[in-house]
């Protein structure tokens, strides 16, 4: 079933009244005018000219008048308290239409519309709750790699700033500690949370609604200082970084091994593909399950690169040996773009691709 957002919902019905009412007003005040030009004309002109005349009073055009008024005084108090209530009432209604029309409010109301529908019909995609750049980076990662997402930002703004960046993306508006905003996101669906909040606390606190609200999710979370860590992990975190420190161990790197980070670069910021380090787990019950290693020739797989395996104890091989036989929950670390990986999953009979290994 179909949920729209608070906020959403909220905007859409104060949208919808305010442009009932002035319609409604500005259909009121033609119709008494008809009416009564009608009357005062003493029923001898149609209502066609009534209405004409009602139209050039309201908007003060000033054509030839159909019904003559020059010896009806009643008829002139009438057109003077048409003028003067009419006038108001056209004021208001009319530019408010306009802006609405001109100023796209209704375009962006729709459009919000539906993409909240797409969210809704999103399984398996990860959530990226933030208002930082460290959140916009993670969210383009996402995108690049052609894995279905949502930003969740705190305010207009945020969003503003993240789409400025990134350009059009699913993403909801309200507090990402708030039931509400990540049901809005798809939390119950979701495969993972990114949490990169302006503020530690905020931090522990939207980890702690998502983990409550989702227990498979992976969470990773996002902070500056180490005491934080250890909070995070407790309010439900299933791994929490530091871009300080991932920055600090990049410039070491710069410094010692340049290749290897020009060549990281390269393939991490080539526009032409989306070359990554990847891992694919073996589901239980898949067919290659007992099969060696050198059966399934995942080097041969187009745009796929086997370069360590993973045990389900959590023991790594790199480049293991061809007779090593494929047990179930194991993981591959591969590097592949995003169609050799995927076409390595169906191979294998993998469900669904999981996060880039870091």
């Amino acid at each position: 079933m179909r949920r729209n957002s608070p906020v959403e919902h909220s905007e859409f019905r104060r949208l919808r009244r305010r442009l009932g009412i002035a319609f409604a007003a500005l259909i009121g005040v033609t119709a008494v005018g008809a009416v009564g030009f009608w009357i005062i004309g003493g029923r001898s002109y149609s209502l066609v000219d009534a209405l004409y005349m009602t139209v050039i009073t309201l908007t003060t055009v000033g054509f030839t008048e159909v019904i003559d008024m020059s010896a009806n005084p009643a008829g002139r108090v009438f057109t003077m308290g048409l003028l003067v209530v009419g006038m108001g009432i056209v004021a208001y209604s009319v530019p408010m239409m306009a802006a609405f029309l001109i100023e796209g409010q209704l375009h962006n109301i729709f459009s919000r519309r539906r993409m909240q529908k797409s969210i809704e019909e999103m399984h398996d995609h990860y959530i990226v709750c933030g208002d930082t750049t460290t959140a916009w980076y993670v969210a383009e990662e996402l995108l690049l790699t052609n894995r279905s997402m949502v930003l969740v930002t705190p305010d207009e703004g945020s969003m503003e700033t993240a789409t400025a960046v990134l350009g059009e993306l699913p993403g909801v508006i309200g507090d990402p500690s708030n039931n509400d905003v990540l049901v809005n996101a798809g939390i119950e669906r979701a495969s993972g949370v990114v949490v990169c909040m302006e503020s530690d606390k905020d931090n522990v606190l939207v980890v702690l609604t998502a983990r409550r609200l989702s227990s498979t999710a992976r969470i990773v979370a996002a902070t500056e200082r180490p005491e934080t860590d250890e909070k995070l992990r407790v309010a439900g975190a299933s791994a929490v970084v530091s871009p300080s420190r991932i920055g600090g161990l990049r410039i070491a790197s710069e410094l010692v091994r340049p290749k290897v980070v020009s060549f990281l670069d390269q393939m991490l910021r080539d526009d032409r593909g989306s070359l990554r380090v990847e891992e694919v787990t073996i589901p239980d019950g898949a067919p290659t399950i007992g099969k060696t290693f050198e059966s399934l020739n995942v080097d041969e797989v187009a745009g796929s690169i086997l370069l360590a395996v993973r045990d389900p104890a959590g023991n790594f091989k790199f480049k293991p040996e061809p007779e090593t036989i494929v047990e179930a929950e194991m993981t591959l670390v591969i590097m592949a773009d995003a169609e050799g990986c995927s076409r390595l999953e169906r191979q294998l009979a993998g469900r669904r691709r999981s996060t880039r290994m870091t």
